[in-house]
């Protein structure tokens, strides 16, 4: 009998992804801290779901086993208790996260260069950098991305595989309070070679906001290039391990997308001064057009309604949530541990959990924070409410954003206006 033991072979990790998961500025109200509990973005639901869940899952389907997760150090002990427990460890029991903090304040938040050069050296081999708040459609798998990368690096050296996506707008328009909508960002392809030659940046709308400024030695080389102002970047980018030691040259780069891409792209069709770097520069593309599924950053307040509003085909309700009688629910999403009195009526808004929403309120396009508490037959029309927020009884509000710095200082100003006239009262007293 032959008793020889087969060599063991050593597997390499191929890939790691790395989630940002961000503070979520843009989506204040409601990633304000609840007294002193941060609201953290990456596990605001979408659909009942936390919106951590969908990148992950994203990865999980891709083969990919290793995740380096990102976040605040104050976010830390929420986004831990949830990756930990059992919901979350069912789901994504063949991913392996790794959960890693930065310090920076609310005010002050790291661009994504500076980030990833923090934690270079925890990535030892080619990366995929994704955020928190992208919702892929199921038309669009990670694997495609991968396979694209592994195409263009094996064939003509790509160092990133960008990913750009066309949105359709929802036709239900929010109030200008709640900020604007992304924007598009003009962009010019080789549609042949699948190769991104130039990305508009700050930089240059600041120089000429009203035109494009191409040279002619990109348009010689790429004669068949095609423009676009419809594209928005997913943010999502297959990158080789080359790309960190690229960024830490290039210190002064903050941003990805307005920094660093743009000087890749210009590097792509200037010879001399690509000569200086050892590595292949090209910028590899894949565009995903609307028609062919569903796909949006939910990084503003506009685009987090927008989801949760095409993920549910009428109402969602969250486990161990009571609706009392005669209350009408239409096109929303409310969360768990929720309580809705009697005759409330609900048109297409967004609950977070453990809202209590008093007999006879009327809610129209809004987005409740956590615990929110709004009184009996008060009305909000497009509001959007901190965690902890308190809508008085028969109040009425349109088009604002509630924060509870504003409805904490209600009392003590009432208090002030006391003291105040007291005291002009007893310096009356005095002058008799």
């Amino acid at each position: 009998m032959n008793f020889d033991v087969a060599p063991v072979e050593v597997v390499t990790r191929e890939f790691v992804a790395v989630i940002l998961a961000g503070f979520g500025n843009e989506l204040l109200p409601l990633t304000g801290e609840h007294g002193d509990e941060p609201c953290p973005k990456a596990l605001l639901p979408i659909s009942n779901k936390p919106m951590l869940d969908y990148p992950l899952s994203w990865v999980e389907q891709s083969g990919i086993k290793d995740v380096l997760l990102i976040c605040p150090s104050s976010h830390r002990p929420a986004i831990s208790h949830y990756i930990h427990s059992q919901s979350s460890s069912a789901s994504f029991s063949s991913v392996h996260i790794d959960l890693q903090t930065f310090d920076e304040s609310q005010e002050l938040s790291a661009g994504t260069c500076s980030v990833l050069r923090h934690f270079a050296n925890r990535i030892k081999e080619d990366f995929i950098l994704i955020p928190c708040d992208f919702i892929p459609p199921p038309s669009l798998p990670l694997s495609k991305l991968l396979n694209k990368f592994r195409t263009d690096t094996m064939s003509d050296g790509s160092i990133v595989t960008s990913c750009w996506y066309e949105h359709k707008p929802d036709k239900q328009t929010t109030p200008d309070e709640w900020g604007s909508p992304a924007q598009p960002t003009p962009i010019v392809w080789d549609h042949l070679s699948g190769t991104l030659l130039y990305v508009d940046s700050p930089h240059e709308v600041d120089k000429n906001s009203d035109e494009l400024e191409l040279r002619m030695t990109l348009l010689s080389r790429y004669p068949q290039a095609k423009l676009s102002s419809r594209l928005l970047d997913s943010h999502v980018y297959v990158c080789k391990r080359a790309v960190l030691d690229l960024l830490a040259q290039k210190t002064r780069f903050d941003s990805l997308r307005e920094d660093f891409f743009p000087w890749l792209c210009k590097l792509q069709y200037q010879s001399t001064k690509r000569a200086k770097y050892a590595t292949s520069i090209r910028i590899g593309i894949i565009i995903h057009r609307a028609d062919d599924g569903f796909a949006i950053r939910v990084n503003n307040l506009p685009a987090y309604l927008e989801a949760n509003r095409h993920f549910v085909a009428d109402t969602s309700i969250g486990d161990f949530t009571r609706v009392e009688e005669k209350s009408t629910i239409k096109k929303s999403t409310i969360g768990k541990h929720c309580i809705i009195g009697k005759m409330v009526k609900i048109v297409g808004c967004v609950l977070l959990d453990h809202c209590v929403i008093s007999d006879g309120a009327k809610l129209d396009g809004c987005i409740l924070g956590n615990s929110t508490t709004v009184g009996s037959k008060a009305e909000l029309i497009r509001c959007v409410t901190q965690a902890g927020y308190e809508v008085k009884d028969n109040e009425s509000v349109r088009h604002e954003k509630l924060d509870i710095s504003d409805w904490a200082a209600q009392p003590e100003d009432s208090e002030g206006d006391v003291e105040d006239s007291t005291g002009e009262e007893e310096s009356d007293e005095d002058e008799d």
